[in-house]
C-alpha cells in the first residue's frame, strides 16, 4: 500500500462522505497487509477530520496546517476513523465518529504548534495525544481512542466478529 498515492486515488473515487472514505481507506490498508501476510489477521485504520463538509487530511505545508488549525479554532468538528480487520476467515470493517470541540486558538499558539512539526502526519493537522494538541481541546463527544487514531473498543469488537469470542 503506497499511502499517499493510493489514498488519493481512493479519495477521488469515493462519493460516500467521510465515514465511507475512512472505512475504505482502512480496508485498503488491511488488504495490503493481508496480501503480504495471508495467514495473519491484519488490522487497518484511517482517520479523517471533517468540518462543514470539508475533509481535512494531513497538511501539505505550514500554510495548509495554519489554514486547518484556524478553521478548527473555536469550533466543533467530526473525527471519523475507519477500522478494518482481515484474516483467513474473512473481513469486517466499520467506522467510528467522535465530535471534537476546539478552544479558540491564537496565531501564536498555532505557530508554536506548527514549529514542533507535529501537525504534518495527522489528519486535521493536530494530534490530541500531543503535549500541545491536547491543550487545544475543549471537549470530546465519543471514543477518545478514535480521535487518537484507533478506536480500541470498536477494533476489539471487529476482531471478535472475525475470530469469535476468543478475544
Amino acid at each position: 500500500f503506497a499511502p499517499q498515492e493510493d489514498e488519493a486515488l481512493i479519495a477521488a473515487a469515493c462519493t460516500g462522505g467521510p465515514a465511507v472514505l475512512a472505512e475504505r481507506l482502512a480496508a485498503a490498508k488491511a488488504q495490503a497487509a493481508a496480501d503480504r501476510f495471508p495467514d495473519a489477521v491484519a488490522v487497518g485504520a484511517d482517520t479523517i477530520v471533517a468540518l462543514g463538509g470539508e475533509v481535512f487530511g494531513k497538511p501539505r505545508s505550514e500554510q495548509d496546517a495554519r489554514r486547518m488549525l484556524r478553521a478548527l479554532s473555536g469550533r466543533t468538528h467530526s473525527v471519523y476513523t475507519g477500522v478494518a480487520v482481515r484474516g483467513p476467515h474473512g473481513a469486517v470493517s466499520d467506522c467510528v465518529r467522535a465530535d471534537v470541540t476546539f478552544l479558540p486558538l491564537t496565531d501564536a499558539q498555532i505557530g508554536a504548534y506548527i514549529a514542533t512539526g507535529e501537525p504534518f502526519d495527522k489528519a486535521g493537522g493536530y494530534g490530541i495525544q500531543d503535549d500541545m494538541g491536547i491543550g487545544f481541546i475543549e471537549s470530546v463527544h465519543g471514543e477518545l481512542s478514535n480521535v487518537i487514531g484507533l478506536p480500541m473498543g470498536r477494533t476489539v469488537r471487529e476482531l471478535q466478529k472475525l475470530q469469535g469470542d476468543i478475544i
